[in-house]
């Protein structure tokens, strides 16, 4: 008896985790405008943009002259949950794990992805919408010298930093990069 009631639990349990052949993949390739997109569990198409990390749209985004008048109004210890659209100046050469937009006057905001858990492509231009948590930071000269040397900097360069720097910052939930 108890081996005719294994058997039964046994083939319950199988027939239970078949999957179905019709299903797609997590991994499927969407296509956009005729052309394939890899992409991966944090990474998928919508509209115009690639989006990396978080699902969010463009909708209602700050410009980043609206974003460099929301970071004056900062101060150390503050934060402001927003989404704005700017330009992107540098991606990280090395892995695509930070980028800096620019948000007019000269300045810029240090992206990085939350929880490290997404990337972007080393090779990103163009517009970028960003959603998550824009912040200030004092950063220490050591990260300072791994953020150049990530960048590409020369080893003169990189002995030139030798003072902490005053940096926006923004760590990004969700990304879109405007498709070319």
């Amino acid at each position: 008896m108890r081996t005719l009631f294994a058997i039964a639990l046994a083939g319950t349990l199988l027939l239970g985790c078949k999957e179905e052949g019709n299903k797609e993949s997590a991994f499927a390739k969407p296509v956009l405008s005729g052309a394939e997109v890899a992409e991966t569990p944090s990474t998928t198409v919508q509209e115009d943009y690639t989006s990396y990390g978080d699902k969010i749209s463009a909708q209602n985004a700050l410009s980043n002259t609206a974003i460099a008048e929301k970071y004056k109004t900062l101060k150390a210890g503050d934060t402001a949950m927003v989404k704005f659209e700017a330009p992107i100046n540098s991606v990280c050469a090395s892995k695509g794990c930070w980028m800096r937009l620019d948000i007019g006057q000269e300045e810029e905001v240090f992206v990085k992805f939350k929880d490290y858990a997404f990337f972007v492509p080393l090779d990103a231009t163009g517009e970028a919408v960003v959603e998550g948590k824009a912040y200030l930071e004092e950063v220490a000269v050591d990260e300072l010298k791994h953020m150049a040397e990530d960048a590409g900097k020369t080893e003169a360069e990189i002995a030139a930093i030798t003072t902490p720097q005053r940096e926006l910052r923004f760590m990004a939930n969700g990304v879109l990069i405007k498709s070319k």
